[in-house]
């Protein structure tokens, strides 16, 4: 196996296939990349266009050429010299006919051989749903739908489902009876008789052992075969049993009967926020945690994997969210003993301050928090206070007192979606929370409604995204336990009216202190909770509302920020480089809100918030047109959908109605201020749409709009090229999402997964190649418009990751480099080695192109640009020498020879 050097990111499906994959490995294997970095790939729900809905962890997805394809895209890949990275999500699964295990255990319910592999709980507090899983389908209330015929019992051969809301589900073999033995009555066959009565003395799924799952399940697969040659061999048996369903399809009673026999409960989809029996993603219900903790689990959904690692065909994984894991470090380092040798990188989503935990055997994040201290570095913290003000004005009348403070909004959101979208996994801890304080005879009268308004409370407290404490080995840090009582000192103080005693004991529940069965499940459980909360609380709601500068409002990021300081991104690096030198930097991924080269527009505005105050006020008089009056109101679209629509605009222009559309219904539905998902306002959706039409068609709007934009482009730009070459010389391995190595003016998903013309980014590729001459900065720079001088970066930075890996390696150095001067606080500067220096401007708006007598200060030797093919003598080196041919310095010291000097060489 090989450790990257490189990595793109290719998110595969129907429309993408690996053969689509395989004819643009030579394109990528001459820009420089080394390994390809895919989406997930085993088989998905039908029409998966991410992966992340895994229902068949033997397989290859057939959509994207199955295990045919799959060989002739490793073949290639082998071929040009591509290694792979594949993202595997070992956290859940998607529901569907298509999962089998998920099938079995709708059939079978607890006596179903798969029962093992996912989190459920079979014995919740509601006795009408015990060894029963909840399946939240139905679009109206279950009696209603069953009313207007939306449920039917069906048979296809001789197996029986219930079809309800487009999708098909098993029926329980116990159930059987109801139908077959009125069947047999029709077909006056005592065979029939005989296999109905059978099928009822199958054992009940609640009385089951292994060895009695196993034998139920022989006996099962007999009696249904039993049954099938019985209607081959006698057809009047088939109408028989066709006719008795005719009969259950028309009897409501006796239908309802029958579906309250099966180990499921259809019901309505809105039961799910409070209902829900098993641990979901986050709160998506058509993805079902997995029990991977479990050895004989984790063997069945790794052993293609693992396969694959083995043979080489994989040099490293990805590992999707394994904050949802009950045990993250036990299933990493399960996963490093059964892969040594490969490159392993989490979705650990890294809060202020917070780093991996060096325990973790892996390599390091999958690079958000390098995104964010990037996008930080380019900010102005001047301007930051700036805009606070420009956008407290602007919102007039809608600024509500929380948008002062970010983090008061963050809570609000979390607390909010523990009571909606996470309701039902508030009620499992609070269940078990009651059970635990029974079994205290000092914490026994706290009632119910309490403890699930402090676990709430608790819960959105929290700082981080998870703690990582482990009963059955007695782990707990000082890092987690500081957390914990953090979060339970800031619930404390949030609910006054909450008796303080109770989060103090589930502090010392959290912490270890009582413990006990009940006391260690709850934990694990809890810190399994606490991540969907900051997500779904802050990622996808808060980061909607808050919309100051949204190039902060990033996975892991926080908008309430003022930006980071030069040497803030220094000690971040210098940290980097000496414990996880080769975790993965990125800029874009498929989960980004905006990609790279957006953020890196609307960071400029942090430069010039007084210019963008008067033009967004010019903005909203120009358009009042277009607003739908409301009373009591500003009129609809409200001040703060509008803000961060200019917002948007300005980062991603040129931009269709129809992009700008999507977009912004989406964020609005995030945000859940005027609207949501689960609660569509369609007055709101249509006065924004029109809103969104007006304006774009309003020529003097769109004449002030690109003046607008053309005034801080090539600033935006000059940011794009300095975070791009930050991201390829820091510590790590950096990715490239796909598309971006010219600029990339996408939004958060879909817009992200548009079509990439690869075509055009393979002829720009060729021109570049041809380019020759002293002024060969001044060409690419011509070519600013068609994305080349970002490709001209990127094309050089890998090319010397491949010809100097140790420069970039494990054992590599960081070390700042001095920058004197009246303007010093405009350059970053550092060496990797000692034969690879890196200059990057920032602010290049208050710069103004003025670096006056400013220097970054050069160890001695000869220094080739590799961007402007210019030497410099070390020593004192003005930034404007510097960078006057091209908005970076990619700077190689030479040897006497002329020679590019080896690191050996230095050291020697």
């Amino acid at each position: 196996m090989r450790i990257p050097g490189s990595t793109y990111r290719l998110q595969l499906h129907r429309d993408f296939t690996f053969d689509d994959a395989a004819n643009i490995a030579e394109y990528l294997r001459a820009l420089g990349v080394t390994h390809v970095y895919c989406s997930p790939y085993l088989q998905a729900a039908p029409g998966s266009m991410h992966g992340y809905d895994v229902v068949d962890h033997q397989k290859v997805n057939e959509e994207l050429g199955g295990a045919t394809g799959h060989a002739r895209f490793c073949a290639k890949l082998g071929e040009v010299g591509l290694g792979q990275v594949l993202d595997i999500v070992p956290n859940h699964m998607a529901l569907g006919k298509e999962n089998r295990y998920w099938w079995d255990v709708l059939e079978n319910g607890t006596s179903s051989r798969y029962t093992s592999f996912f989190d459920i709980d079979w014995q919740p507090q509601e006795e009408r749903l015990r060894d029963k899983v909840l399946v939240p389908v139905l679009a109206e209330q279950y009696g209603r739908v069953l009313q207007a015929g939306g449920i039917q019992v069906v048979r296809r051969e001789n197996k029986f489902m219930v079809e309800c809301a487009g999708q098909t589900f098993p029926v329980a073999p116990t159930s059987l009876p109801l139908i077959l033995t009125r069947a047999a009555e029709y077909a006056k066959s005592d065979t029939l008789s005989f296999l109905a009565a059978s099928f009822g003395r199958l054992p009940a799924p609640e009385y089951v052992d292994r060895r009695t799952t196993l034998a139920r399940h022989r006996d099962k697969i007999v009696l249904t075969t039993l049954l099938g040659r019985l209607c081959e061999e006698e057809p009047g048996v088939c109408g028989a049993i066709d006719r008795s369903l005719e009969d259950l399809n028309g009897n409501l009673d006796a239908l309802d009967d029958f579906l309250n026999q099966q180990n499921y409960r259809l019901s309505y989809w809105k039961t799910a926020d409070q209902q829900l029996g098993y641990r979901r993603f986050f709160d998506v219900n058509s993805l079902i945690g997995l029990r991977v903790e479990r050895e004989h689990v984790f063997e069945e959904t790794h052993a293609l994997i693992l396969d694959w690692l083995r043979k080489g065909i994989l040099d490293g994984v990805r590992v999707d969210h394994p904050d949802g894991l009950r045990d993250p470090l036990e299933y990493l380092q399960r996963l490093r003993e059964r892969a040594p040798e490969a490159w392993i990188v989490g979705e650990k989503i890294l809060e202020h301050g917070e780093f991996l935990r060096e325990s973790w055997p892996i390599e390091g994040t999958t690079g958000y928090d390098f995104l964010n201290t990037a996008a930080g570095v380019l900010v102005s913290s001047q301007g930051m206070d700036e805009l606070s003000k420009v956008y407290e004005a602007f919102l007039g009348p809608d600024f509500e007192g929380q948008l002062k403070n970010f983090p008061l909004i963050a809570h609000e959101k979390k607390v909010s979606v523990t009571q909606e979208g996470l309701g039902s996994d508030v009620n499992r801890l609070t269940s078990m929370f009651v059970e635990i304080c029974e079994s205290n005879r000092n914490q026994r009268d706290y009632t119910r409604a309490e403890i699930r308004r402090a676990i709430r409370e608790v819960a959105a407290c929290f700082a981080i995204y998870r703690t990582y404490v482990v009963p059955a080995r007695d782990e707990i840090t000082d890092e987690d336990r500081a957390y914990i009582g953090h979060a339970t000192e800031y619930a404390k103080q949030e609910r006054q009216d909450i008796d303080g005693g109770l989060f103090d004991f589930l502090r010392d529940v959290l912490t270890m202190r009582v413990t006990g069965k009940q006391e260690s499940e709850f934990l694990l459980r809890f810190q399994q909770f606490t991540g969907p909360v900051m997500a779904k609380g802050v990622e996808d709601t808060a980061f909607y509302c808050y919309n100051r500068l949204c190039a902060l409002n990033e996975v892991g990021g926080d908008p309430g920020s003022d930006g980071v300081s030069v040497a803030e991104f220094h000690a971040y690096c210098e940290k980097m480089q000496a414990t996880h030198p080769l975790t993965m930097t990125t800029l874009s991924t498929h989960d980004t809100k905006r990609s790279e080269d957006v953020r890196a527009r609307m960071e400029v505005l942090a430069e010039i918030p007084t210019r963008f105050s008067a033009a967004i006020h010019r903005w909203t008089r120009m358009n009042n047109a277009f607003r739908t009056a409301k009373a009591g109101s500003t009129g609809m679209p409200d001040r703060n959908t509008e803000y961060l629509y200019y917002q948007t605009l300005i980062g991603a222009w040129p931009l269709t109605v129809e992009r700008a559309q999507a977009y912004m219904l989406k964020a609005s539905r995030e945000a859940k201020q005027q609207t949501s998902w689960t609660a569509n306002n369609k007055e709101f959706e249509d006065a924004l749409n029109k809103f969104i039409a007006g304006t774009l068609r309003h020529p003097p709007f769109l004449r002030e709009l690109d003046q607008f934009v053309d005034s801080l482009k090539d600033a935006g730009r000059v940011n794009s090229l300095a975070q791009t070459l930050l991201k390829y010389t820091a510590p790590g391995v950096p990715d490239m999402y796909q598309g971006t190595e010219i600029w990339d003016l996408s939004l958060v998903d879909p817009d992200n997964r548009r079509p990439v013309d690869y075509k055009l980014r393979a002829q720009l590729l060729q021109d570049l190649k041809n380019l020759h001459g002293d002024d060969v900065a001044a060409q690419v720079m011509a070519r600013a418009d068609e994305g080349l001088p970002k490709m001209w970066l990127i094309y050089h930075a890998l090319q010397l990751r491949r010809e100097k890996p140790e420069w970039f390696g494990a054992q590599a150095a960081y070390t700042p480099l001095s920058v004197e001067g009246s303007k010093s606080e405009h350059a970053i500067a550092y060496l990797r080695g000692h034969s690879l220096a890196v200059v990057v401007p920032r602010l290049t708006v208050k710069l103004g192109g003025a670096w006056r007598e400013t220097s970054v200060i050069l160890p001695k030797g000869t220094w080739v640009n590799r961007l402007t093919k210019s030497e410099i003598e070390g020593g004192r080196v003005t930034a404007r020498s510097l960078l006057s041919s091209f908005p970076v310095a990619l700077l190689v010291r030479k040897d006497d020879s002329g020679s590019i000097r080896s690191e050996e060489q230095n050291h020697a």
